[in-house]
């Protein structure tokens, strides 16, 4: 009996192999209501931009994914008509499904103004959003550093978790990282030109395969890793170009035989529960922290995908 039990495991063991790796992925979309909306006063929004968000709901709606979005409540802007404008856009986002997290109010580097201050943003950037999903019975439960930068100091990274835990909140790491930011604004600038309808076919048709050599890239790293598919977390934008090529880039997910996952999901992973002991400038990947912590060699980095140099040319951008 043991023996055939041992064989019905090997049999399982291998028909998984042979079924490739569980790939599974969270949707998250920083820069809500939208990214290129900065902070102040704020403007009605003109046709283009509400045609944009359009858009993407649209193309999140008839997906029907999960996605969670988070927050920066200073692009809500001042002034009563264009508050109320945008954060109808918010509402369209729980209309389609979708959950909403606190990305701070003013989209600030920890970094850069520190803890208390930081704090402090993070708090008022819920002022609207709790609220709103009160509405509907829900509370803000996810928390997305700006920038990715999480703290140069042990006893900070330690006190801030604090603060979320005590205000209700788990951070949302991102283990699928790229410079969607840096295309997203070539795009932003075409369209800002006159709208070469032929450089912005250039940017859509090369900006997808680049971000799948992203998933592929960190689905990779994180064989090499932890030996496994992590279930990814994959950040996204707000943005004009996400808009027009959102369904081409889940497309890209299905061609890869990936499932779309909440956050949620995706973070009852026993890897999420690794201590994130990066205390560096920058805002690397949750996979490039783990593997640091390892202190693997330079060369395990190896191979990422990067932008190329006619994209950051026509963003304006020097390098990634």
């Amino acid at each position: 009996m043991r023996l055939f039990s041992a064989l019905v495991m090997l049999l399982a063991a291998g028909l998984a192999a042979a079924a490739g790796p569980d790939r599974r992925i969270a949707i998250t979309v920083d820069d809500l209501p939208w990214a290129s909306l900065g902070d102040g006063a704020g403007r009605p929004l003109d046709a283009a931009m509400r045609a944009h968000h359009a858009r993407l709901m649209a193309a999140i709606r008839a997906g029907g994914d999960p996605v969670i979005g988070f927050v920066n409540e200073g692009k809500l802007g001042a002034d009563p008509a264009s508050r109320a404008e945008r954060t109808a856009m918010l509402r369209d986002w729980l209309d389609a499904g979708t959950e909403l997290g606190n990305h701070t109010r003013g989209h600030v580097d920890l970094h850069a103004v520190g803890l208390p201050a930081y704090q402090a943003n993070i708090l008022a950037g819920e002022q609207v959003l709790r609220p709103l999903l009160a509405e509907r019975g829900q509370h803000p439960q996810w928390f997305r550093h700006p920038y990715l930068r999480a703290g140069t100091s042990a006893a900070d990274k330690a006190a801030l978790a604090a603060f979320l835990a005590e205000h209700g909140y788990r951070i949302a790491p991102v283990t699928v990282d790229h410079s969607d930011w840096i295309w997203a604004r070539a795009y932003r600038n075409v369209l800002d030109d006159g709208a070469d309808e032929a450089t912005l076919a250039r940017l859509r048709t090369g900006y997808v395969p680049y971000m799948m050599a992203k998933v592929d890239y960190y689905e990779r790293f994180s064989l090499a890793l932890l030996g496994y598919a992590l279930p990814q977390t994959w950040l996204l934008h707000a943005n004009e170009l996400n808009a027009a090529t959102w369904t081409a880039l889940m497309a890209g997910l299905d061609e890869r035989g990936y499932r779309r996952v909440s956050l949620a999901e995706a973070m009852a992973d026993p890897a999420y529960a690794r201590d994130d002991a990066y205390t560096g400038r920058w805002g690397p990947s949750w996979l490039h922290r783990w593997a640091m912590a390892e202190k693997k060699p330079r060369a395990f980095y190896d191979g990422e995908p990067e932008t190329p140099r006619w994209v950051l040319d026509l963003a304006g951008v020097e390098s990634e």
